[in-house]
């Protein structure tokens, strides 16, 4: 036994060294291999994904503008929540909205879905004027205006361009009225000892300011411009409304009436649903949306992306410190 010679590499021989460094190779390799194989298993299955959402998202859209739905049918456009720039209730989504129905040659006519207590005058008035405008274009296409819990302000303001306005008997209507609103924390910062320093270029440039006093000069300018964009307001409901208005002392004052008390005053000309006037007056059961979505796919696309090559920069990252 003391003559057995044992051929063991000791750990600074070169075949030892040669070992080491084949196994760390064929290591690095199946790692490599593997990692690269994950990525392009996840490649497969995005691009599949993708293309199943490109797939889905163009049935959907078809579906709701009426791309493959052939025959007849109401086109319904939703006015819900807050009338502003930045909502989906805008001015640039509700016209884009209609001009889609009025070009849709299969639409017989439109059903605007209001619920929403108002918002913007401005954004209201360019969906007004735009409703009056595509009536000319095309003058037998009609327009009716259903209103469902709350059509108020600025809400109403764009039912008033329709050629018929309905609601339920609970519905509320009208609040035919502006208001400009605020606080004023002057008190509260005397009593705090908080001195407010505020500079300005312009004898009323800081008038709305609540951290100032209140001016009785720029109190009457505001009010006025208030009055101002009432009068446009109650201007624009009597042109749409014209003589159907039974008009009374308190109509412009901003109060809301049930929709029952809004057809004996001439806010509403009578109690239907959106489905029933798609049946009974434009003669369909069809009801298509025209309404403006914001795509999902688009946002998923985008935050796809971005994802994805966060990924990619990952792994690459990963693979160069493998490789050092």
């Amino acid at each position: 036994m003391d003559n057995q010679n044992t051929s063991r590499p000791t750990d600074d021989s070169k075949e030892w060294k040669l070992i080491e460094k084949a196994l760390m190779a064929s290591q690095k390799e199946q790692r490599t291999s593997r990692r690269w194989g994950i990525f392009f298993k996840l490649l497969t299955f995005s691009y599949l994904f993708i293309i199943m959402a490109v797939v889905y998202t163009a049935n959907d859209k078809a579906g709701d503008k009426g791309g493959f739905v052939s025959g007849p049918h109401a086109a319904i456009i939703e006015v819900n929540g807050v009338i502003a720039a930045d909502q989906e209730a805008s001015a640039d989504n509700i016209i884009g909205s209609l001009r889609d129905a009025f070009d849709a040659d299969e639409a017989l006519g439109v059903i605007l879905r209001i619920n929403s207590p108002g918002g913007s005058p401005v954004q209201s008035g360019y969906i007004f004027d735009e409703i009056r405008r595509l009536k000319e274009t095309r003058p037998d296409f009609p327009v009716y205006a259903v209103i469902m819990d709350l059509g108020a302000s600025g809400a109403y303001y764009i039912a008033a361009a329709a050629d018929e306005i309905y609601a339920d008997k609970a519905s509320l209507v009208g609040s035919i009225g502006v208001i400009g609103s605020g606080f004023g924390f002057v008190d509260t910062m005397e009593k705090l000892g908080v001195e407010r320093r505020l500079y300005t270029s312009g004898e009323h440039k800081a008038f709305l300011d609540p951290f100032s006093p209140q001016n009785e000069e720029e109190k009457e300018f505001w009010q006025g411009v208030l009055k101002v964009t009432h009068k446009q307001f109650i201007s624009q409901v009597k042109l749409g409304r014209g003589e159907r208005l039974n008009e009374t002392p308190d109509m412009f004052s901003g109060l809301v009436w049930t929709g029952e008390q809004a057809v004996d005053m001439g806010l509403v000309d009578g109690l239907s649903s959106s489905s029933q006037i798609a049946r009974d007056v434009l003669g369909t059961d069809e009801l298509v949306s025209y309404t403006y979505r914001p795509d999902p796919f688009a946002k998923f696309v985008e935050k796809f992306g971005m994802s994805f090559g966060q990924g990619v920069a990952t792994f690459f990252q990963q693979q160069t410190m493998v490789l050092r």
